[in-house]
C-alpha cells in the first residue's frame, strides 16, 4: 500500500481516517504497510510529519442506484496501527488499531459528504476549511464535506480530540 499521494490530494485521509486513536504500544511489524512524509506546512506548520501504518481489518461496501452509480459507501472495522514522527526531532507518537465507521454519500456534482464515528484521524491542509495545517486524532463523531477540488470543509467534531502537531512539538 505504498502508493499514497498526499501532496496532490487527500487520498491519505481516505486511507487512514478510521481506527487510530488509542495511545499505547501497538503491535508493529518491522516494515510498515504504508509510509508517507507530509512536508512542513502541509499537515503541521513547523515540521514535516511522517505517518506509518501497520495492519487493520477494514470492510468496505458500496451502494449503487438503479443506474449502477455509486451513491454511498460504508467503511467499517479497525484501521491501521499508526506511528506519527516529527521528522525534525524524531519524536514519535503511536496508536493502536481501533474501530470506527465512516459513511460517505456521493453527490451528482462529484462532491461528497462524510460522517465518521469512533477513532479517526483528520489531516487538514492549508486549502481546507478551516484552513490547516493540522493533524488531529478524534474519538467521537466527525462530519465533513469534500468538494470537486478535494477541499475538505469540516461541518462538526464532537468528542475527545488530540492535536498531534502540538503533542509532537513538545
Amino acid at each position: 500500500m505504498n502508493t499514497l499521494n498526499i501532496v496532490k490530494n487527500h487520498s491519505l485521509l481516505a486511507c487512514i481516517i478510521l481506527g487510530v486513536l488509542s495511545y499505547g504500544s501497538p503491535a508493529i511489524a518491522n516494515e510498515p504497510d504504508f509510509s508517507i512524509v507530509l512536508e512542513q506546512g502541509l499537515a503541521c506548520s513547523t515540521f514535516a510529519l511522517k505517518v506509518e501504518g501497520w495492519g487493520g481489518n477494514r470492510h468496505f461496501k458500496e451502494f449503487t442506484d438503479e443506474n449502477g452509480n455509486v451513491v454511498r459507501s460504508l467503511d467499517t472495522g479497525t484501521g491501521s496501527a499508526l506511528r506519527f514522527t516529527n521528522v525534525d526531532t524524531g519524536k514519535t507518537i503511536s496508536t493502536k488499531s481501533n474501530g470506527a465507521v465512516s459513511q460517505t454519500r456521493f453527490n451528482l456534482d462529484g462532491s461528497s459528504s462524510v460522517a465518521a464515528t469512533g477513532h479517526n484521524l483528520l489531516i487538514l491542509f492549508p486549502s481546507d476549511i478551516p484552513a490547516g495545517p493540522s493533524t488531529t486524532l478524534i474519538k467521537g463523531r466527525l462530519v465533513f464535506t469534500v468538494d470537486t477540488d478535494q477541499v475538505f470543509t469540516v461541518q462538526s467534531i464532537n468528542g475527545n480530540t488530540t492535536d498531534l502537531c502540538a503533542a509532537l512539538s513538545e
